[in-house]
């Protein structure tokens, strides 16, 4: 595994990572957009099997939804997604994920990369709580060894968490803990904290399973305004969000004691108003899971 880079930095005058088109991206005014693509991705824990031959294209510049029951494999495939599944001791997996067409699981490619390009997002708010809001966007900087001038670290916290629609609650108090924040304010400042070192895609774990209902239409809208510069990929078992934000869906399932894979996957409005199988019928109209 990679290690990180130093955490040590200047404000020596450095310029920030800029977008990069590896491959076909799509562009959206001016911002290259990157497609993923998952092919034939199986997946163990040990012995045990937790996906098996799963292959899923997530369009550049859209939202996929994630959905299907607990335990068929919808975390453990988000999380092969940017090479995270590889830090479980006992875990592997075969199969590619390609980012414009590149594997960032081929050994020419690092693991910082990976994970510079695609971030995560995950269902319990973690912002480092004894960190300013300041400083919590900036953390990934530290982390990717990005160096910057103290005006260009001030330009990018106000466009990540004006990206994160955070801004207008906290301009007035951006040296305050990070973790005084709301659960909701927390989540979207991790959102911003990813956003600050420019990734292409955007995983997000079940993001508002732990928020109200007023914080969950934030994210939402957040998400929705997001895609327009990040491709977003979303785990959620709600489906009311799945139909509300998502613009392709996949239905994973995993069934008496077989390792998950995808039932059906495609449009997310026609999935949801004239499903191709019964499971899928089943589940979104919720008649079990």
């Amino acid at each position: 595994m990679t290690t990180a880079a130093s955490s040590s930095y200047t404000d020596e005058t450095v310029a920030l990572p800029a977008v990069r088109a590896d491959g076909p991206a799509a562009e959206e005014g001016g911002v290259s957009l990157a497609e993923l693509e998952a092919r034939e991705i199986t997946a163990w824990f040990g012995q045990h099997k937790v996906l098996d031959r799963v292959s899923l294209t997530m369009p550049a510049g859209g939202i996929t939804a994630l959905i299907g029951p607990s335990g068929c494999g919808k975390s453990t495939f988000l999380r092969i997604l940017n090479r995270m599944h590889e830090l479980v001791p006992s875990a592997a997996l075969s199969g590619e994920v390609l980012l414009d067409g590149v594997d960032i699981y081929d050994a020419q490619r690092k693991l910082t990369d990976a994970r510079r390009s695609i971030g995560m997002v995950f269902q319990k708010p973690n912002p480092f709580p004894a960190m300013t809001i300041r400083d919590n966007v900036v953390a990934g900087l530290r982390l990717t060894g990005t160096r910057a001038s103290r005006a260009a670290k001030d330009e990018l916290v106000e466009r990540c968490l004006v990206r994160a629609g955070l801004w207008n609650e906290v301009k007035d108090r951006l040296d305050a803990p990070g973790g005084g924040l709301s659960g909701g304010q927390q989540q979207r400042l991790c959102i911003a904290r990813s956003l600050a070192i420019r990734p292409r895609v955007l995983l997000m774990d079940e993001p508002c399973s732990a928020l109200d209902p007023t914080s969950t239409r934030v994210i939402e809208e957040t998400m929705k305004e997001m895609a327009k510069e990040v491709t977003i990929v979303i785990v959620t078992h709600n489906m009311q969000q799945a139909a509300r934000v998502s613009d392709t869906c996949a239905f994973f399932l995993a069934s008496q004691g077989t390792p998950g894979v995808i039932v059906e996957h495609g449009d997310t409005a026609a999935m949801f108003s004239h499903p191709q199988d019964q499971r899928t019928s089943d589940y979104v109209n919720g008649r079990f899971g």
